[in-house]
């Protein structure tokens, strides 16, 4: 997963960051990979943003800066917006923390490039990644599918 905490419309920087993300999307909604934008914005000016940029994916409004406080990543440059510092999270399966980019800078964001790369050690980690692994084959032809997607059980 891909994980967007967002300062909100208002910022040109993450209007980018988001076009990107939209031209990058249909990559990653084939690669089994979902991406959320979290943002401080109430939820009608989060969804402006969202059909501005022509994304396809889950935005979350917390409009409560609970993240922000929990996460203690609070703007303090920014008071007249509140905003979080904007981070990507880039998550294995089961929510584990791979990388985390802080774009409070626009080039400290992920590229397209940067999270092809970081998804492709994730998924190089999966026992099923290269189908000519010793036992592989055998298993699946055995019946035994659980290394393989979609059967590997998630604990």
């Amino acid at each position: 997963m891909i994980l967007i905490l967002s300062r909100g419309h208002f910022c040109p920087k993450d209007h980018q960051q988001h076009l990107e993300m939209a031209a990058f999307y249909s990559k990653i909604a084939v690669s089994y990979t979902q991406i959320v934008t979290i943002s401080t914005d109430p939820l009608y000016v989060l969804n402006e943003m969202r059909a501005s940029v022509g994304a396809q994916w889950t935005f979350l409004s917390d409009q409560r800066r609970e993240i922000q406080k929990d996460l203690d990543i609070q703007e303090y440059t920014d008071p007249t917006h509140d905003p979080m510092i904007p981070h990507t999270f880039v998550l294995k399966p089961g929510m584990v923390i791979h990388k985390i980019y802080n774009g409070y800078w626009f080039w400290g964001r992920p590229s397209a490039n940067d999270l092809w790369l970081d998804l492709r050690a994730i998924m190089s980690e999966r026992p099923d990644w290269d189908l000519a692994n010793p036992g592989l084959r055998e298993n699946w032809d055995n019946g035994d599918k659980h290394l393989h997607y979609p059967y590997i059980t998630r604990s």
